[in-house]
Formats: C-alpha cells, structure tokens, sequence
C-alpha cells in the first residue's frame, strides 16, 4: 500500500474517532461476503465508513465510478481497496465480482445499491446478484448519522427471492438515519 493510501486511512481513522462517531458489529467469518453501503446520501458516508473499517478490521474494496481513479488519486484508491467500474461501457460487473470472490480467500466488497449519492428511483441489484452467485452472505453495512455510528449488522443469505430479501432488508434499513433522508431510497 502506497504511503499517501495509509496516510489518508490513518487520518480518515483519527477523523472519524475526534468527530465521535462509533462502530457496532462484527465481520463474519469466513471473511468473504457483500457489504450492502446503505443508505448512500453524501460524499460523507465513504468519509465515515472508511474512517470505521479500521476500527471494524475491515480490508474493504469498493466498486467506484473511473473517474474517481483518475491522476493524482489513482493509486490511492486502488489501494484503499477501489475497483474502477467504467459506466459508460456495458460489461459483466457480475460476473467480474463472482470470479473475483472465486479467486480470493478473504473479499469483503462495498456496493452502495443506490449506485449514487443521489435520490435514486429503487436500488440497483447487482449487489444481489453478485451475492447470489458468489453464494457469500449480504452483510448490512449501516450508516447512522443521527447516533453517529458505522457498522456492520446482520448477514443475510439471498434466497434467490429477491422480493422477500429485499422486505428483510427494508425492515433492518429503516432503523437507519441518513445524512440527507429526502434523498433516500425507498426499497
């Protein structure tokens, strides 16, 4: 890892602690598994779910937009954990991630399913897919800003009833406060 990628993740670290946020949660073991990154409303949430990884003893990657992978922060966030995703060109993101979570012993890989900070019409279901394939557990990744806390809560198998998982989900993610709750989406 690059000494700007540890610098930044010692201080998003240091940050998230002076700022009194917390984290709740455990990973599960095996450590291979989807981290659902919701609710997704600000640049703040990967501020503070970063910052709460190291206290969680996540080695998280990240699927992000390329253009967050551009010169001079490239490498660092190809170390922080990023995987760019070019979204203009149409390409088997699932099964890139499936082979990936094949490939590797341990792979805990962040998805935000609104796949924007943005108000959102319904979650995007790669994420799904990605886990069903895979046959590793969705793992709620919470951001709760009103008790300023980052965790990780329950793992969830998919069924392949993706209406019924998703009713689960809403039920965990309602207890959730987001930066900027208009712009959240309802599941």
């Amino acid at each position: 890892m690059s000494w700007l990628a540890l610098t930044v993740q010692w201080a998003l670290a240091t940050f998230f602690r002076l700022q009194g946020w917390k984290v709740e949660g455990t990973a599960p073991i095996p450590r291979k598994f989807v981290i659902i990154a919701a609710p997704h409303t600000s640049n703040w949430d990967f501020v503070y779910f970063v910052g709460g990884a190291d206290a969680l003893n996540l080695k998280l990657s990240f699927i992000g937009k390329s253009s967050l992978f551009a010169w001079p922060f490239g490498r660092m966030m190809r170390d922080l954990g990023g995987i760019p995703v070019d979204r203009a060109q149409s390409k088997d993101m699932v099964g890139t991630m499936v082979a990936e979570f094949a490939k590797r012993d341990e792979f805990m890989l962040t998805i935000a399913p609104e796949g924007t900070r943005g108000k959102a019409r319904q979650w995007k279901t790669g994420f799904y897919h990605i886990a069903m394939g895979a046959g590793v557990p969705m793992v709620c990744g919470m951001m709760d800003y009103k008790r300023k806390v980052v965790g990780l809560g329950e793992a969830i198998m998919p069924t392949g009833d993706y209406e019924a998982d998703m009713v689960t989900l809403a039920k965990i993610y309602s207890q959730c406060s987001p930066k900027h709750p208009q712009q959240a989406t309802a599941l």
